[in-house]
């Protein structure tokens, strides 16, 4: 193909130039602004399409809170479920406040008119918008709206089970987030003693004939009961380890038989809770000498090197790991560490108490909770992280490692390691001579 002429100002006849017009100026400025004029709209185009994902964002979340009233069961449950998703992986506190009252609504209609399934999807997103919202004004309006309705649900025995369970579990985390008066708290725990007190052994050592379904009841029962524990006075602590209020039961006398439970869930979340009740106590009280101490630690003992060849094998190595560690609370008042990274920062799990708030939040959120840990106001303030840190991705994509780096650190690290290995692997041995 010929190519195009250029056209230029040098060469030719003097009166072919032309003079230096308006227009040429106009086009050298465009000339000299061009890179800088397609950074800034490419920055502009990136912000608008940031801007129509969160409109279409907001239009679902609008389109999932009118489905929680529409006839359809189905339609129903989905709308929860999106609603869930949502609040367990962004933080949508602006979008939530001016809508909690609807929200609160469609949750009491869940709970009371709906069946199984979807009244566990009700009380599910009950505790996530009381985690969105925070501790305050806004949450306690919401949780005076649902408790009553919680606590019928989780002391009627003709209630769907399944909505019991996610009741009881509820219940207790919402109390932690929202709950203003420390004597309702107090309330709430008698009504979780009220239920998994109905486990323990008989005083002439006969067990109740309990169905798997109402033992996960009691289970989930005793573990919001531990919840609530982490925010008790101390003076209360102590009268929990001496005795039950009115029932004038000894909790730490009584703990140990759900031990005995052939419910491996029950037995974890009683190990769990008697290991936060020691520590619990020797924070209040150093010098706690437990009756019953030698008893107690062999039979934890017991636990944590199970062999029964009836019990699942899933369920044995679940039960020795955690009843080691319980072991070395009673024991040792000793706990094993676990650190928790997300972003650029970390946390560290170093107590009992740490670790039933950190499993409670973790149950609701899900796989969000290190966004949460990074994002949410709330939570970080519960375990004392401080005000979020505001780290841009180009930032955090800077400090990330590039794969190169990842795989030659890598290959290095086996290198190192095989060749400390073979020091003890004397290959010139002459079998013979044995």
């Amino acid at each position: 193909m010929p190519r195009a002429k250029k056209r230029s100002g040098r060469g030719g006849q003097p009166g072919n130039v032309q003079p230096f017009s308006d227009e040429d100026s106009s086009i050298e400025t465009l000339s000299h602004c061009s890179s800088l004029s397609e950074r800034t709209s490419a920055a502009e185009e990136a912000g608008e399409t940031e801007e129509m994902a969160q409109e279409d964002f907001q239009y679902k979340l609008k389109v999932y809170i009118d489905s929680t009233v529409d006839k359809s069961a189905k339609t129903r449950q989905g709308a929860l479920d999106g609603l869930k998703t949502a609040m367990a992986t962004k933080i949508l506190y602006e979008f939530i406040s001016e809508r909690r009252m609807t929200i609160t609504d469609s949750i009491e209609r869940c709970l009371k008119k709906g069946k199984g399934v979807e009244q566990c999807a009700a009380a599910s997103l009950a505790c996530l918008l009381c985690i969105q919202l925070g501790s305050g004004i806004e949450s306690e309006e919401v949780f005076k709206t649902l408790k009553p309705v919680f606590k019928t649900i989780l002391n009627d025995g003709a209630a769907n089970i399944q909505a019991r369970q996610a009741c009881a579990t509820s219940l207790g985390l919402c109390t932690l987030v929202a709950e203003d008066d420390i004597m309702d708290v107090y309330a709430t725990m008698e009504c979780f003693e009220s239920l998994f007190t109905h486990s323990y052994v008989r005083e002439d050592g006969s067990r109740p004939s309990v169905n798997p379904q109402t033992t996960q009841l009691h289970t989930n029962a005793l573990l919001s009961w531990a919840l609530l524990l982490t925010i008790c006075t101390g003076s209360h602590i102590r009268a929990i380890a001496q005795k039950c209020w009115d029932l004038q039961l000894r909790h730490l006398a009584k703990l140990p038989r759900l031990l005995e439970n052939d419910d491996v869930n029950m037995r974890i979340a009683a190990g769990e809770t008697i290991a936060l009740l020691f520590e619990l106590i020797r924070d209040v009280d150093p010098e706690f000498d437990y009756d019953d101490w030698e008893q107690l630690c062999e039979q934890l003992n017991a636990l944590a090197t199970d062999c029964n060849k009836h019990r699942a094998k899933t369920d044995k190595r679940k039960q020795r790991s955690v009843f080691r560690d319980v072991l070395k609370a009673v024991e040792e008042g000793d706990f094993q560490s676990e650190t928790i990274r997300f972003a650029t920062e970390r946390m560290v799990i170093d107590s009992w108490v740490k670790k039933r708030t950190y499993d409670a939040f973790r149950e609701f959120v899900g796989s969000g909770m290190n966004y949460h840990l990074q994002a949410n106001e709330f939570i970080r303030d519960v375990f004392e992280l401080g005000p979020p840190m505001l780290i841009d991705s180009a930032a955090l994509k800077a400090m990330k490692s590039s794969r190169l780096e990842r795989h030659l650190y890598n290959a290095a690290a086996f290198k190192a390691r095989t060749k400390a290995r073979n020091k003890f692997r004397d290959k010139r041995v002459d079998v013979g001579e044995f």
